[in-house]
């Protein structure tokens, strides 16, 4: 019987792709992220998702990425890599590139600028899902992507060859266990269901999801995976002990965004100087105090 792509599972960290104003990635401060993480043990990596910056990258800088990762990784950790573009065959010729790179795993966004009917997308997924024989995530970011996939969607992309599993943003109302009641109720017995949305996360691993994909893991991947391990075993009462050290952090990203604090971050820690991709900018100094005593709470 099938099982589910280790990949897909537990705490996925999701770190920034550091690039210089003219878009080439600096690969020794991706390096310096990754072996973070290898060494905190994380169960993933998922290079090249939003946090990663992959829209803002050209497919030579996006395949150097990859093959830094490679490097630096050396198998220890399963490799996603997101493979989104707003063209099918783009995205099909990035999705060979990671797989040629030594990838282990494909994330995969329904980039558009044409809104793209159901029909659209589930084409374009089939034909990116044909293109390897990596395990492919379906990415479902309606905030970036504009486009959120019907459950129907879902089931119908879980029965193409390689798609294994789905990263959901959170659910309205919150209710994570009504979701993937449905979600299992629809697909076969090992596709994964996991979630992104950092501050609600935990909350989604308590109700039963197998994975946790990760903004602030990328950066402080040891403390994520203790909060990864304790809702997985069902620990609320220690779940929310350490979820509340990072509550700070979570507010910040409500109210900046993700990328743009972790870019502050990052930078106050010394692993990289580099910058948003503009037209995103960096946060001003009142903004960056603040990351800075929100971080100093998560003992990495």
């Amino acid at each position: 019987m099938p099982t589910t792509p280790p990949a897909f599972t537990g705490l996925s960290a999701f770190p920034l792709t550091p690039a210089d104003e003219a878009g080439r990635v600096d690969t020794d401060a991706l390096q310096r992220l990754l072996s973070r993480i290898v060494e905190a043990k994380t169960n993933s990596i998922g290079l090249l998702g939003s946090t990663g910056t992959y829209m803002y990258l050209s497919r030579e800088e996006r395949r150097r990425a990859v093959e830094a990762a490679v490097e630096c990784v050396g198998g220890r950790l399963p490799l996603i890599v997101g493979v989104g573009t707003l063209r099918t065959d783009d995205a099909v010729a990035l999705a060979r590139d990671a797989a040629a790179a030594g990838a282990q795993a494909l994330l995969l966004a329904p980039v558009s600028y044409t809104p793209l009917t159901e029909e659209e997308a589930f084409r374009h997924f089939e034909a990116v899902a044909a293109a390897t024989d990596l395990p492919l995530s379906i990415y479902n970011n309606p905030s970036t992507t504009h486009f959120s996939f019907s459950e129907a969607l879902i089931e119908r992309l879980a029965g193409l060859a390689n798609v294994s599993a789905v990263k959901m943003p959170l659910p309205k109302g919150g209710d994570f266990s009504g979701e993937i009641a449905r979600l299992r109720a629809a697909t076969p017995a090992d596709f994964a269901i996991g979630y992104s949305g950092d501050w609600e996360c935990p909350h989604a691993l308590l109700a039963g999801s197998d994975c946790w994909y990760s903004v602030v893991a990328g950066l402080f991947p040891k403390p994520s995976l203790a909060l990864t391990s304790a809702a997985i075993s069902g620990n609320v009462e220690e779940t929310t002990r350490l979820d509340t050290s990072f509550h700070p952090l979570w507010q910040l990203f409500k109210t900046h965004g993700s990328l743009r604090v972790v870019y502050a971050a990052a930078n106050l820690m010394g692993i990289t100087k580099a910058q948003p991709p503009r037209p995103v900018l960096p946060l001003g100094s009142e903004a960056v105090r603040d990351i800075e005593a929100a971080i100093s709470l998560l003992k990495d």
